[in-house]
């Protein structure tokens, strides 16, 4: 009766459209109440130990540091350099997209965040310059920054690894390849599109002159992934420290190098990024509660047993858990899902003999996957917002969640192609760790 409780009173208050941590929060505590827990110790204990954990501290960081370079400019730079390079190309300001959510999620971890900072520049760009649909423009723009979670330094692995207690340095460099992956899944998409539509190419080929200049302005937002994966594999510092310093290395280039972030500017970055940071917290400890009374009850050994008598072996068990993940993708956050399910499933992972970096790549592609499915795809809706706010574009056709639903689905099954290939061959995210 307690599973009913717990779980159907956390579909009913998502699907009333209320908040996810309050609704993990209340279901756990509607849980609590019929079993007779005592909420006043459980509830304050167990939320602060869920975010009382020395490695999230990299999360409030990562945050800011991430808005900092948003507010110095580096999206503009990234494109213009990027755009350089490739725009000459059949759809290239559509792969441009691509290559430069690549880029900036790697300054950001946030998908939201990401659509948000480009998708001003590049869906206009992609309709107009590009000759593609409004609705192909904005979806293209919310799954290429779904990338950013995968990319590191993410901050989705970063939880994995407060839950696993995995290496954060190893999840970083496990996503590498899997976010290229991704991102050449989409190229691939975005050519069989032009060949469809028989686009042409938008702009004359840049001279060699042009792209140094454009590399010069853009070198500072390139060296920030290479400082932070740099000093945590190289062993410099910690991915809490790593985080810390992309901060004041965000203030240097923003104050001093790009000048486009003024010390007045300062107090509004940190009440956007607490505001940010405190609702994935809030989240955090919601989970953890949740995970709590999965724990305390037997929910998760029994869901555990269930995952080992169905998966005969790990194969079976790997089409499981992207099935799982790829649903949950649909209704609730990476951040949530990683805190219900990971306690669950990791230890059967661990059995079946899977290493917990592969594992949480795979958990975290699902994940990003999700950002882009509907009916929640959080990244779909940051990125109509953003193509509502554009005007002087060519399709005047408004973009809505029916017509960009229509649009992402061939992204979807490419990044599904994309997720498969990751699953089933480790060899992609164990490449670069340490004795792999």
């Amino acid at each position: 009766m307690i599973n009913f409780i717990l779980f159907g009173s956390f579909f009913v208050l998502l699907f009333l459209n209320v908040p996810i941590c309050v609704s993990l929060g209340m279901s756990s505590v509607f849980a609590m109440l019929y079993s007779g827990d005592k909420i006043v110790s459980i509830v304050p204990t167990n939320v602060y130990n869920g975010m009382a954990k020395f490695l999230l501290l990299a999360i409030p960081f990562f945050v800011l540091s991430g808005n900092i370079m948003a507010k110095a400019g580096i999206s503009t730079r990234l494109v213009q350099f990027i755009d350089d390079c490739i725009g000459h190309r059949r759809g290239g300001i559509a792969i441009v997209c691509v290559v430069v959510a690549c880029f900036f999620g790697a300054i950001s971890g946030s998908g939201p965040a990401t659509v948000a900072a480009l998708g001003i520049i590049l869906i206009p760009a992609m309709i107009n310059r590009g000759g593609f649909s409004a609705s192909f423009s904005s979806a293209m723009m919310a799954t290429a920054s779904s990338i950013a979670i995968v990319i590191p330094p993410s901050i989705a692995f970063v939880v994995y690894a407060s839950i696993t207690g995995v290496s954060v340095g190893d999840m970083f460099m496990g996503g590498i390849l899997p976010g290229i992956m991704m991102g050449l899944a989409l190229v691939i998409i975005i050519m069989i599109e032009v060949r469809k539509k028989g686009l042409p190419a938008s702009r004359e080929k840049a001279s060699w002159g042009e792209r140094w200049k454009s590399f010069r302005t853009a070198f500072w937002g390139f060296l920030m992934p290479v400082i932070i994966l740099g000093g945590i594999y190289g062993g410099i510092f910690t991915p809490t420290e790593a985080a810390a310093v992309s901060v004041v290395y965000g203030l240097v280039v923003g104050l001093f190098i790009y000048r486009e972030v003024k010390i007045k500017d300062l107090y509004e970055l940190l009440v956007d990024s607490g505001k940010t940071t405190g609702g994935i917290m809030l989240i955090i400890g919601a989970a953890t509660l949740f995970s709590y009374i999965c724990t305390v009850h037997g929910i998760s050994k029994a869901a555990q047993g269930l995952l080992l008598t169905v998966a005969s072996n790990k194969y079976i068990f790997l089409i499981i858990i992207n099935v799982i993940f790829l649903i949950a993708g649909c209704f609730v956050d990476a951040n949530s899902a990683m805190y219900i399910f990971i306690p669950i499933m990791y230890p059967v992972a661990q059995q079946l003999g899977i290493d917990l970096v592969h594992f949480g790549v795979i958990a975290t592609v699902n994940l990003a996957i999700g950002q882009v499915t509907p009916p929640v795809g959080v990244n779909l809706f940051v990125a109509i917002g953003v193509s509502e706010k554009l005007k002087d574009v060519k399709d005047k056709t408004r973009v809505t969640i029916e017509t960009i639903s229509k649009a992402v689905w061939p992204m979807i099954i490419a990044c599904v192609i994309a997720l498969l290939i990751v699953t089933y061959i480790p060899f992609f995210s164990t490449v670069f760790l340490k004795g792999a």
